[in-house]
């Protein structure tokens, strides 16, 4: 950084836009932030040589000058209001979020953002940047740190009855809590986020968000056609403002129609209008489940969770259907294996779906139990028998229904009695 300062005017900002590479630009721009005027039109060119530098800072991914940054901008963010000091701020952050490998840098980024305000009495933003290190700490998956700071900002926040922020935390908590399995608390912040955003105008991406979440729990609770209608309003909001969150909306609602065992209306979701701008490996992989799951192919699903694993088994949200995805379609391919026979030999089932004998049995014995089927394991002779479906006789509800009414005409005709006697 150079030691000398430049006059902080449309002229240097220009001087600094024309170098000939992005270190001479970066270190004009540190020239015009070292000038000490304070006048108003200076503020004004200092900030936009902020902007500027943060930009190329980040495309440079200098990630340690920019946190290096926001220190040395701490004398000047006494001159300005504190809603640019946070407008600045949160932008830095949000610049060195988009370097790739920052997780740990951000977080303690943050720390020393909040000590800074703290001292400062930065209130607004103290919130702000604590909700955005309680954000990065659940994605840095620890949890109970993460649950700790959003607890006292939860009440800090509602005393001061800031709805919009109070809707990122309730939100943020939510997703927690998920993360944490703890459903009933994940449900709770949801319907808190919801009644927030209820009383102001929540921004499109937000309301998208709020809606994402919804179908998330949804899907956690097996109701699938709610969560395809919440993932179709995330999507649909996501897509008018072209966020890349849109195309995972997409594949849980092609997720959501495979667990409904609609998964032959995937192909038309993935070719209609909206889906063709998203196609790629995250609709390629839902499309093989799909796939697999109307061929009722064990095989075909495990070929597409090889093909698709990072898609598949290391997105969260899929992955927690997976294992009962599994489950119905061995049930189904079971099914269809045994529809032809009466009789068959369980290491039969096994060489035909391609899985060890002790699971086909232990996988049989449940849908019997369950069942699925009518049937019985011979063991001895290692046979599955399948019975035929019994047709019910009508004589037995007939008959259960006349003694119910001889039952009714003799407490009937006892009621007579005892008030004769009487």
């Amino acid at each position: 950084m150079s030691t000398s300062y430049l006059p902080a005017t449309t002229d240097s900002i220009a001087q600094a836009l024309e170098a000939k590479n992005p270190s001479e630009a970066i270190s004009i721009l540190y020239c015009i932030l070292e000038n000490p005027s304070s006048s108003p039109e200076s503020l004004r060119i200092k900030e936009q040589a902020i902007t500027s530098l943060s930009d190329l800072l980040r495309q440079e991914n200098r990630a340690e000058e920019l946190r290096s940054l926001l220190t040395l901008l701490r004398p000047f963010f006494a001159l300005i209001p504190k809603a640019k000091t946070a407008k600045i701020v949160r932008g830095i952050i949000d610049a060195v979020a988009k370097i790739p490998g920052t997780s740990d840098l951000q977080i303690s980024l943050c720390k020393e953002m909040v000590q800074w305000t703290r001292a400062e009495k930065r209130t607004f933003l103290r919130q702000r940047v604590e909700a955005r290190l309680a954000a990065l700490l659940m994605e840095n998956k620890e949890y109970s740190e993460a649950l700790n700071l959003l607890s006292g900002l939860i009440k800090e926040v509602r005393r001061l009855d800031d709805k919009l922020l109070l809707v990122d935390i309730d939100l943020l908590e939510s997703k927690l809590h998920f993360s944490l399995r703890n459903l009933p608390k994940a449900k709770a912040a949801l319907t808190a986020a919801r009644t927030a955003a209820n009383a102001i105008y929540v921004p499109p991406a937000q309301q998208g968000t709020i809606d994402l979440q919804s179908g998330i729990l949804h899907a956690e609770e097996k109701d699938y056609k709610t969560a395809y209608s919440y993932f179709f309003e995330a999507f649909e909001a996501f897509n008018a403002l072209e966020d890349p969150r849109a195309v995972f909306s997409l594949k849980y609602m092609l997720l959501c129609k495979i667990m409904v065992s609609q998964a032959d209306d995937v192909a038309g979701i993935i070719s209609s209008k909206a889906g063709l701008q998203y196609v790629g490996p995250e609709l390629d992989a839902m499309k093989a489940v799909a796939d697999a799951h109307a061929k009722r192919s064990l095989k075909l699903f495990e070929t597409a969770l090889r093909d698709f694993k990072a898609q598949l088994e290391e997105d969260p949200i899929v992955h927690r259907h997976l294992s009962s995805l599994y489950d119905t379609l061995l049930e189904q391919n079971l099914c269809r294996l045994i529809e032809p026979f009466s009789r068959v030999e369980i290491a039969h089932i096994a060489d035909l779906i391609e899985l060890s004998v002790d699971h086909v049995e232990k996988k049989l014995s449940q849908m019997i139990l369950d069942k699925k089927f009518a049937g019985t394991l011979d063991q001895g002779a290692g046979c599955l028998v399948i019975f035929d479906d019994p047709k019910t006789d009508a004589i037995y509800p007939a008959t259960l229904e006349t003694i119910s009414n001889v039952g009714k005409v003799v407490d009937s005709l006892y009621v007579r009695s005892a008030k004769i006697m009487a």
